[in-house]
């Protein structure tokens, strides 16, 4: 039976905020830990936005899962938490898809992308609802801010260069070869560099303008929702 948008599984990737670990090419103008506080921001803002969008069934994957912040974040947002599989993004996404996937589609997300919306996520749940096998929301660097899958299919993640401009077409590749019928949503861009961070800092997405907070536990800042 086909599935409906209700049941469509929404993934999150997210790495714990480690200053020096996140956004490192933002370093040198943030320093570590500013870097760090913007990458916690922005992990907040993309659960925000998916349970904006109506998700019943939110996965947090972390790196590593057991990290305060990302624990907080799953209670935060209703999002059931589990550890990232080892080896390169391509086996780590296949096996969340793995993980979710049964009768119903899922959608994966990064925590880069504030640009994408509860209605892209509502689109591309209703895109594979509507039959599509896989969804795509390709971003301007050349890779993509979501996938949407209704079967876990490795080759999908086979032989992609991960962080190139190359992600995209090779991805277009692999459906292609599996004979699949694939839909593309709205181009976004997502923050990796200065020229990103200016871009964020115009765009009214973020709440507030951000400054280096430090990314503390809720027992330390005194609040349940501020690190």
């Amino acid at each position: 039976m086909r599935h409906t948008i209700a049941d469509t599984a929404a993934i999150v990737f997210a790495k714990a905020p480690l200053p020096g670990t996140v956004k490192t090419r933002l370093v040198p103008r943030l320093g570590a830990e500013g870097a760090a506080a913007l990458h916690a921001r922005l992990v907040k803002h993309t659960l925000s936005t998916v349970r904006e969008a109506g998700f019943r069934n939110v996965q947090l994957h972390g790196a590593p899962a057991d990290d305060p912040f990302l624990r907080f974040c799953a209670s935060r947002y209703g999002a059931s938490l589990s550890e990232q599989c080892a080896g390169d993004l391509g086996m780590r996404m296949h096996h969340a898809f793995e993980h979710v996937l049964g009768a119903a589609g899922a959608l994966l997300i990064g925590s880069d992308c504030p640009a994408l919306t509860a209605r892209h996520l509502r689109q591309g749940a209703r895109t594979l609802a509507q039959g599509a096998d896989a969804v795509l929301v390709p971003a301007e660097d050349g890779g993509y801010a979501l996938i949407g899958l209704t079967r876990a299919e490795f080759r999908v993640f086979e032989a992609v260069q991960w962080g190139t401009e190359r992600v995209l077409d090779q991805t277009r590749d692999r459906l292609r070869e599996l004979g699949w019928r694939w839909v593309e949503l709205d181009t976004l861009w997502d923050v990796d560099r200065d020229a990103d961070y200016e871009r964020l800092m115009t765009s009214g997405l973020l709440d507030r303008p951000f400054a280096a907070e430090a990314v503390r536990s809720p027992q330390d800042s005194g609040t349940s929702d501020t690190f």
